[in-house]
């Protein structure tokens, strides 16, 4: 299972949750709490928001722990909203295409969970995308393809929508062809201006998701940091997030209750 970490808030530099914590995204990546296994090798990634629209990526297959590059952009980074990844591989070879954070236009995307049954669920659901985004998927991973099936039912018109038609469409392909395929989400997205989330489970066992908010920004972490986890509190089963200006919002997330399309 992957570990991640965001923030939308005050600029700070990107060390300030991916390095410089005690327990930061880094750190987590050869040590974490709150996982099944506590490596976190398969390559990492970030997604920044700046003065322009489309978000700067950086991925690479090293650990997130021995790569130098990583701990000098950080440092060198400010950025108001950002979306950090380890990854510990379930679908996909250890490749830079399947790192994440994954970008599409102005959206960012990252993920820790899993569909199962996905080596038997990935030709029908990616036979939902238009030619046009089913060109853009580079990597092997069910976070992309769940990614671009959001984009395809409406993520810039409805996030929590578009993620429940996603949620509600591999349940239905996994009953055509008998199955009942575990969909774990743990995710956050952005557009650069909101930073969404998300805590999902169908069968009780939701990854972990934590909310650690102040007067500098929230932050959506895997894994609290340096401070006692009394300071964060754990995001609820089954809730979507919603972090602007405002501060964070958390409402109830029932994929079953969706009425989206797919669009064209």
């Amino acid at each position: 299972m992957c570990r991640w970490a965001a923030w939308r808030g005050k600029p700070v530099f990107l060390e300030e949750i991916i390095a410089r914590p005690k327990h930061s995204l880094i750190a987590q990546s050869n040590g974490s709490k709150h996982a099944a296994s506590p490596t976190h090798g398969d390559g990492f990634g970030v997604a920044w928001y700046g003065e322009r629209a489309e978000p700067g990526l950086y991925r690479d297959i090293l650990p997130a722990w021995s790569d130098r590059n990583l701990k000098s952009l950080a440092g060198q980074i400010r950025s108001p909203l950002f979306l950090a990844h380890v990854r510990a591989s379930t679908h996909g070879a250890t490749a830079r295409e399947n790192c994440h954070p994954f970008v599409n236009g102005r959206w960012s995307f990252m993920h820790n969970g899993h569909v199962g049954e996905f080596a038997r669920l990935e030709r029908r659901l990616e036979s939902h995308l238009s030619n046009m985004l089913y060109q853009r998927r580079e990597g092997a991973t069910d976070s992309e393809l769940l990614f671009l099936l959001a984009v395809q039912m409406g993520l810039t018109r409805d996030p929590a929508g578009a993620l429940s038609a996603v949620v509600a469409l591999v349940a239905e392909e996994a009953a055509v062809i008998g199955v009942r395929a575990s969909i774990r989400l743990s995710c956050a997205f952005s557009e650069g201006q909101t930073l969404y989330g998300l805590r999902y489970a169908n069968d009780g066992d939701a990854p972990s998701l934590f909310i650690g908010e102040s007067e500098a920004g929230v932050a959506l972490v895997s894994e609290p940091f340096e401070h006692a986890e009394k300071d964060w509190r754990a995001v609820p089963a089954q809730c979507f997030i919603a972090v602007n200006e405002r501060g964070a919002s958390v409402r109830r997330f029932d994929p079953l209750e969706s009425t989206l399309a797919l669009t064209g």
